[in-house]
């Protein structure tokens, strides 16, 4: 998480994880909400990166991209326990 230092990162995680499994309708460990949300901002700035060149920045811009990111990872856990 850019600009975020650890403590910061793993609130933001927490955070961000939690409001993803909200939206997605879904029910994680705090701990399993802490890596999607740090591993979903890694996931969506590096597509952020890909596409535009830049990532968001600060904690609502890291926040954004936490949830997004630990969406689209939830989206793909759920496609490979299906398939």
């Amino acid at each position: 998480m850019t600009g975020l230092g650890w403590f910061a990162a793993i609130i933001v995680g927490a955070l961000a994880g939690w409001i993803a499994e909200k939206i997605m309708k879904t029910d994680h460990s705090l701990l399993l909400n802490i890596v999607l949300g740090i591993l979903g901002a890694v996931v969506f700035n590096a597509i952020l990166t890909f596409v535009f060149g830049s990532t968001l920045g600060g904690w609502i811009g890291q926040l954004v991209a936490g949830i997004v990111g630990a969406c689209i990872l939830i989206s793909l856990g759920r496609a490979v326990r299906s398939a």
